[in-house]
């Protein structure tokens, strides 16, 4: 059986609207129970299984009625946030910028989530139709939205269906953290720690083993950065050339880009087009120091500065690997009135080490299989999540049976 039914937010389940605890009270923070805020999730997050803040038993008692039990479903109402969705993965309190639904049957928990998920605009045309500052949709809004769903009984099975596919997503996440714990852990141990194979047979100076040179990034890797094309020309973003932006350097490779540029845009900017393996850098605001690995041919805007090898014995790996362990160098560099910022003359003269060919040679041939892996379980997250995303709205139509 096909069709649909017209639904009630609030008949979902009980929503429930968080609350912060008095942040002048230490004794409510750093305990055992997650404390959920609209920074802890992003769009389409799945479970939320980690939060920044935690709070305590005394919190529980004193916000018992807006503790939520584990397989709830929250969605943040305000600002710019509006429509990050998750599921709670344990009991838990969420800041009142949150409302909650907690299901009345938990095997329909899931379909609530991906429900939500599909109505996402609606809600945020809600949230910005109201004209305030910021905008916001408060529990009695958000209970009394009324949207078209399949049959309940299908419910369940139409959860489990869709949430197949982010059980993978979630496991390959946990495989690339453990193979990206991997490769720092053996790099911390080379070349922070200096125990490389045959250390014990090297002779050390002022830090720097025989054989190694010490310099600068630039006496290893040519560096530049990308460019915008101009806004005015909306053809230029109509090609099929990556163009990546600092938000989408979130460490890993970078296979793909929310932005497309043409051959003539780069040719009529500053915008570059850098090869495979490229590492890119973020040298503004928020997201100095963020990295990212070119999956594929790309150019960048002229807040990211990319790292090519200039030599043989250099790497992206190497390049890769040695910014993420001094992130917080760069970070400490960075200077500027309205935000921080860095520049690539910055990246340029930082100190680096560059090991021997052969310790090079080593720690490539250890790393170049992992970093394989970690390419392929990003392309397969992606490949997961276009099917997904092509199977919800079907589902949620009532136009596929289940």
């Amino acid at each position: 059986m096909m069709g649909t039914i017209e639904v009630r937010v609030g008949d979902l389940g009980e929503v429930v609207t968080g609350k912060t605890p008095s942040k002048k009270e230490a004794k409510y923070f750093d305990g055992e129970f997650q404390f959920v805020t609209p920074s802890d999730l992003s769009f389409k997050h799945y479970y939320c299984r980690k939060t920044e803040v935690t709070v305590t038993e005394e919190a529980k008692s004193k916000h018992k009625n807006q503790f939520v039990p584990a397989e709830s479903v929250m969605f943040t109402c305000i600002g710019n946030t509006i429509g990050k969705c998750a599921i709670s993965s344990e009991l838990c309190l969420t800041n009142q910028q949150i409302n909650t639904i907690v299901p009345g049957d938990e095997n329909e928990s899931k379909f609530i989530y991906y429900f939500l998920n599909h109505y996402m605009e609606v809600f945020r045309g809600i949230g910005l139709s109201g004209g305030a500052a910021t905008p916001i949709i408060n529990k009695t809004s958000f209970s009394s939205v009324k949207l078209k769903a399949p049959y309940r009984e299908k419910w369940p099975e139409i959860g489990r269906l869709l949430s197949a596919y982010d059980d993978l997503i979630e496991n390959n996440r946990r495989r690339i953290q453990l193979l990206e714990e991997s490769a720092r852990l053996l790099y911390k141990e080379w070349f922070v720690h200096l125990r490389f194979p045959g250390h014990e047979h090297v002779k050390i100076k002022d830090g720097v083993p025989e054989g190694w040179s010490e310099g600068i990034v630039s006496d290893f890797y040519n560096t530049a950065s990308g460019g915008t094309p101009s806004r005015k020309n909306l053809d230029f973003y109509t090609g099929d050339i990556s163009w990546i932006k600092t938000g989408e350097l979130k460490d890993g490779f970078i296979v793909n880009s929310e932005e497309k540029i043409t051959e003539e845009a780069i040719k009529n900017s500053s915008a570059k087009l850098f090869p495979v393996h490229t590492v890119l850098v973020a040298m503004y605001g928020a997201t100095i120091g963020q990295t990212g690995i070119l999956a594929v041919e790309s150019a960048s805007n002229q807040a990211c500065c990319a790292l090519m090898p200039k030599e043989k014995i250099a790497n992206y790996i190497y390049a890769y690997l040695f910014l993420r362990e001094n992130k917080a160098g760069l970070i400490g560099r960075s200077k500027g009135a309205a935000q921080n910022n860095i520049s690539q003359d910055i990246v340029k003269s930082f100190k680096m080490i560059m090991p021997s060919g052969i310790i090079m040679s080593l720690f490539f041939d250890n790393l170049s299989p992992v970093f394989c892996q970690l390419l392929a379980l990003q392309q397969q997250n992606i490949k997961l999540e276009k099917a997904r995303d092509i199977l919800l709205p079907r589902l949620m139509s009532g136009g596929l049976a289940v």
